[in-house]
């Protein structure tokens, strides 16, 4: 029996998404079991897409011999022709992975429409107008989507032909407005292809579906998934749907509406639509819509069947839904729903109402919100005495909370080389409407502003995605010129490089840069926290050097310090020139009296860090870097130690010179500097355990036991050797103490070797903490340092999926993790063992954490509360 690739939406269901996609099984399931209405369509598989790409980028026989079966299929229930000249049949061709991508992917509408059929179109619907309107539509769609013709090519026409006219909008424009169109767009066509617009259906058809296939593997869509974790080898189904119009007058109409607000997750229908328009008006941002509460005045009956359907949808799904409806001359369709893209404080009060209202429990409730997103509620908020003085200067739609402000820029190249991941400057990015092509830079910038596109445009939906602040539909701005790079609103011209603040959460613009704050976090946000710790069996402490940071960690739930690096404390004060003496003095008398200078400041950082902890487990890494980090740089610097240590400057530079490595990340750095210098592991246990015994007598009741984590160790006997400098002076120190203080000690497995031989190492470490980021670059031989430069190479390329520094390569780096624990353990039953390189902040790092029992993740302060869903949901999966 053959494979089959195509299924009719009324043969599938929502339990088919990897097959047919989100949309395709949602289609599915609203037209076979909700029986709603619902053009008739089918879905070809994302086994297809597969096929497609496995076979050279084309669709075999069997799939296309399917492909036109179904097609027949559908001219017989709709009674029309694919390309009859009198009463065409028409079509929407939309892509629908299993995960929701949106604006990602590519849409054609309008499928079928010719120079003849045109004709028989205007005729059969007695409305000339809508029809050249149609075909305008789909010859710009097909061009930019199918073709890769410039969009910005036919836009340059509909702006000529208003100009010319007089005229601001584009229902303003008459059928022969339209027709002049249509000339110009087939001529641009043309002009860059070298042939003419397609006129057989068939060949536009299966042009488009080719299309819909290779947009999974645009570039927008690779960094979308890079961004959220979504693999390659997914695929994406194509469905092909009865076209129904929006754009047949004032009784038609299209819109995007949400059962709850996507932005603070209220209860009740959201949304917009726009009289006369196709639905990319409303989602491109093109006009600005109006809220769907006034279509209960436009069309009280559409208007209540609306929210009868959009109703019986969320308690069908039993999650907030985001539906496209089309109104086609007084009679509704829904197009498409979907559970709703929503921020991180929406995600959260739905979860909780939707557990309420017993639709959902709260295991449910714990894997309804994406753990990356509630970095968005720790986002900044605007300091209210700066706000008090702040001049506002225009106001438009909240379409992403948070607060942001940073330096104009109008375009996404500029905001990627200025913003996040560039210079690190604060940007905001102002654009007329963004396009998918934007999200880079939407990424690396602060905030962003457009002057069209409502809550639903693109800017906003991707914006909320990200967590990034976004206010949209900001039509008092005036003369937007992304060429001279200026805009002007409320009599002020801004130009590039000038400074703009936003506020996401009210839609507020204001002049200049207006100081920001670290929200808190309260309300539903603890209940959430709460279900998450009660469900996970992973612990979360947190890398920090500071107690500042291990008080904020604290405050967002973490249970200990996974990581402290020691070296980050030796740059303070009058720490670093005693430092500086250590490395060039000439005995090791000369290094203890220059390290002794230093213990009583390290002594007093770990009391901090163990009084912030209140007797939760703190691990403290001896120092890493290699030395030459230290030294000094300037002329000044290199003067004032030579003078410290009566040598000439000459000697120090030689010394310095001495220092250098042609590798130092490989070189003489973690515990190979204690082999060479003990003294330097002696001063650190000796602050260690001086400082945990005089917190412990400070608080007898708390469970204080040291933890000293040795890094970079690839050798038994490396470890036992450091480990002997260790032991001895702090049994030394707690039995003159008269304690019975226990520490452990333990090392970082952050070498490949380390993780081969974790049996041998085990017998001399009490616990591993696995330091990722180096065991990637270990592993890999990639410096993460320059691996930026080429590793966009590999993910264009399909080599790589993701940045491996930042999600955990499982196959490899994961493989030595495994290994390590499963032998470590056989040796030392009660090792524990932990991770504290970035990737304990990730949340698909952290399941794989879970599944291979580490005991802990351990990550930056404010990526506590992401690891603590993150764990709890991978405990959750992985018990079903």
């Amino acid at each position: 029996m053959a494979k089959k690739w195509v299924y009719k939406f009324e043969e599938g269901g929502a339990d088919m998404r990897n097959l047919l996609g989100g949309k395709g099984c949602n289609l599915a399931e609203m037209t076979h079991y909700l029986h709603m209405p619902i053009p008739h369509g089918f879905t070809i598989t994302t086994e297809a897409c597969t096929e497609y790409y496995n076979n050279g980028k084309g669709l075999t026989k069997e799939i296309t011999d399917q492909i036109e079966e179904n097609l027949k299929w559908l001219e017989e229930v709709n009674g029309k022709k694919f390309g009859d000249p009198e009463d065409p049949l028409l079509v929407s061709v939309r892509s629908g992975a299993r995960a929701s991508m949106p604006g990602m992917m590519d849409t054609i509408l309008n499928l079928g429409l010719n120079d003849v059929a045109v004709e028989g179109f205007a005729k059969k619907t007695g409305n000339p107008r809508f029809a050249y309107d149609s075909y305008r539509r789909f010859i710009q769609m097909y061009s930019d989507v199918v073709m890769e013709v410039s969009k910005s090519l036919f836009e340059k026409e509909i702006d000529d032909v208003k100009a010319k006219k007089g005229i601001k909008y584009d229902v303003e424009m008459d059928v022969d407005d339209l027709k002049e169109l249509v000339k110009r767009f087939k001529k641009i066509y043309k002009d860059a292809l070298g042939k003419d617009f397609p006129q057989e259906p068939q060949d536009q058809l299966m042009g488009a579906i080719l299309a819909v296939f290779r947009s999974w593997d645009n570039p927008r869509a690779i960094v979308y998934r890079r961004m959220n974790d979504i693999p390659g080898d997914w695929g994406t189904a194509v469905n092909v749907q009865t076209m129904v119009f929006g754009n047949k007058g004032n009784t038609s109409g299209t819109g995007v509406a949400f059962t709850r607000d996507p932005a603070t997750g209220e209860k009740g229908i959201f949304g917009e639509y726009l009289l006369n328009a196709q639905g990319e008006d409303v989602v491109a941002g093109v006009r600005t819509p109006q809220p769907i509460s006034t279509l209960a005045d436009a069309m009280p009956d559409v208007y209540k069947q609306f929210m009868e359907l959009a109703t019986g949808l969320e308690n069908h799904f039993h999650d907030m839904q985001d539906m496209e409806f089309t109104i086609e001359e007084g009679k509704l369709y829904f197009l498409q729903t979907r559970n709703g893209k929503r921020t991180a404080q929406a995600a959260i009060k739905i979860a909780c109402d939707l557990v309420d209202e017993g639709q959902i429990d709260e295991k449910t409730a714990v894997t309804r919100i994406e753990a990356k997103s509630l970095d968005q509620l720790l986002h900044p908020v605007f300091d209210p005495a700066a706000l008090k003085s702040a001049k506002k200067i225009g106001a438009a739609l909240p379409a992403s909370p948070g607060a942001a402000a940073g330096k104009v820029v109008f375009t996404a190249e500029e905001a990627k080389a200025l913003g996040k991941g560039g210079k690190g400057e604060r940007v905001i990015l102002v654009r007329l409407e963004t396009s998918p092509e934007d999200i880079e830079g939407m990424n690396a910038a602060q905030g962003i502003l457009t002057v069209r596109g409502g809550m639903t445009s693109h800017a906003a939906v991707v914006a909320r995605g990200m967590g990034t602040c976004c206010v949209s539909g900001c039509s008092d701005i005036t003369n937007i010129d992304e060429e001279k790079k200026e805009f002007t609103l409320a009599g002020i011209t801004f130009h590039e490089g000038d400074y703009i603040s936003l506020d996401g959460s009210t839609g507020n613009i204001y002049q200049g840069d207006v100081a920001t704050k670290e929200a808190s976090v309260a309300g539903d946000f603890a209940r959430v926290m709460g279900w998450a710790d009660k469900y996970r069996t992973l612990k979360v402490r947190t890398n920090a050097d500071t107690p500042r940071d291990a008080k904020k960690a604290r405050e967002l739930g973490a249970q200990g310090i996974g990581l402290c690096r020691t070296e980050h404390m030796f740059f303070s004060g009058n720490r670093i020139d005693a430092f500086r003496e250590m490395i060039c003095s000439d005995t090791v008398e000369e290094r203890k009296a220059a390290l002794a200078k230093i213990e009583p400041y390290q002594e007093d950082d770990f009391k901090q860090l163990y009084e912030a902890m209140e007797g939760d487990p703190v691990t403290i890494r001896f120092l890493d870097p290699p030395l030459h980090e230290f030294v000094p740089q300037t002329e000044e610097d290199i003067k004032k130690l030579a003078d410290s240590q009566g040598k000439s400057v000459q000697q120090i530079k030689d010394i310095i010179a001495g220092l250098k490595e042609f590798n130092p990340m490989m070189g003489h750095r973690g515990c190979r500097l204690a082999v060479t210098y003990p003294e330097i592991a002696e001063m650190q246990t000796t602050a260690v355990i001086k400082a945990a015994l005089s917190v412990k007598k400070a608080h007898p009741d708390w469970n204080l036991v040291p933890e000293i984590m040795i890094p970079l160790v690839c050798e038994e006997k490396e470890l036992k050797f450091v480990k002997k400098t260790v032991t001895d002076t702090a049994d030394k120190l707690i039995a003159e103490a008269g304690s019975d203080m226990k520490y452990e000690v333990g090392t970082m497995i952050e070498i490949p070797r380390a993780a081969l031989t974790a049996d041998e190492i085990a017998k001399d470490a009490e616990f591993f903490c696995f330091g990722t980021n180096d065991l990637t670059q270990m592993t890999f031989g990639f410096s993460r340092d320059d691996a930026g430069k080429f590793l966009d190479s590999y993910y264009e390329n399909k080599i790589f999926e993701s940045d491996p520094f930042a999600r955990l390569d499982t196959d490899g780096v994961g493989k030595l993790m495994k290994f390590a624990v499963d032998n470590g353990k056989k040796v030392r039953p009660s090792l524990h063992c932990g991770i504290c390189g970035e990737h304990g902040g990730d949340p698909s790092s952290i399941e794989f954490c879970n599944e291979i029992g580490l005991d802990y993740v351990s990550c930056s302060p404010f990526r506590v509360p992401i690891a603590r869903l993150a764990a709890a949901q991978a405990a959750i999966t992985q018990a079903k």
